[in-house]
């Protein structure tokens, strides 16, 4: 059972079942040229939020087997996908003017999309110069999101498209990643299944 916090706000019910610590191990298994990559991962994921209507996100990974190796680390926003109104913060640090908007249960589900789900905006940055914007649906325990724009800096490694898939199944995050990159046209890429661990 799910406990909400008195201070989440209402934009974040759909996506409350993700709020908390994660940790788990998942596979990489993508090829590269004639080469497949394939090694075990740790990983450690965080979604929190702060007071405004959006998730904080952070994922730690490193390699399992022999010594610690870090591996990859993300971190980003998660948000219902909505028209911003004169009640929401910025741009900047500008604050919003006069009430905030979807303050309700009942305001929230004004945005139930024509399937049942809640449509998502989800932004991730990654160190080495990426940054994918995501656009998806939450529907129950479920979130399907794929890639709008990635950005890369002239440093970057090749990364132009993702899908992601994430799910609650018997109590555990289980997630799947595809990605377009070094050549390669979308195909699974890794996946993971985490336990709560706060």
């Amino acid at each position: 059972m799910i406990e909400l916090d008195d201070s989440l706000p209402s934009e974040l019910v759909p996506l409350s079942w993700l709020i908390g610590v994660w940790e788990g191990t998942g596979v990489v298994n993508y090829a590269v040229g004639d080469d497949i990559r394939n090694h075990e991962f740790g990983q450690r994921l965080s979604f929190s939020h702060d007071g405004l209507p959006h998730l904080n996100y952070s994922s730690y990974t490193w390699l399992i087997g022999g010594e610690l190796t870090p591996l990859a680390t993300e971190t980003g926003y998660w948000r219902l996908s909505r028209p911003a109104t004169e009640g929401d913060p910025g741009p900047g640090l500008l604050p919003g003017v006069g009430t905030r908007p979807f303050t309700t249960a009942k305001s929230v589900e004004t945005l139930r999309n024509a399937s049942g789900g809640f449509d998502l905006d989800v932004s991730i940055l990654h160190p080495g110069g990426v940054s994918e914007l995501y656009l998806g649906q939450v529907k129950g325990p479920r979130i399907d999101l794929s890639t709008d724009a990635v950005l890369r800096s002239a440093n970057a490694k090749e990364h132009t498209a993702s899908t992601r898939m994430y799910g609650l199944v018997d109590a555990h995050l289980l997630w799947a990643w595809d990605i377009a990159a070094l050549g390669q046209s979308l195909a699974t890429h890794a996946s993971g299944r985490l336990a709560r661990v706060d």
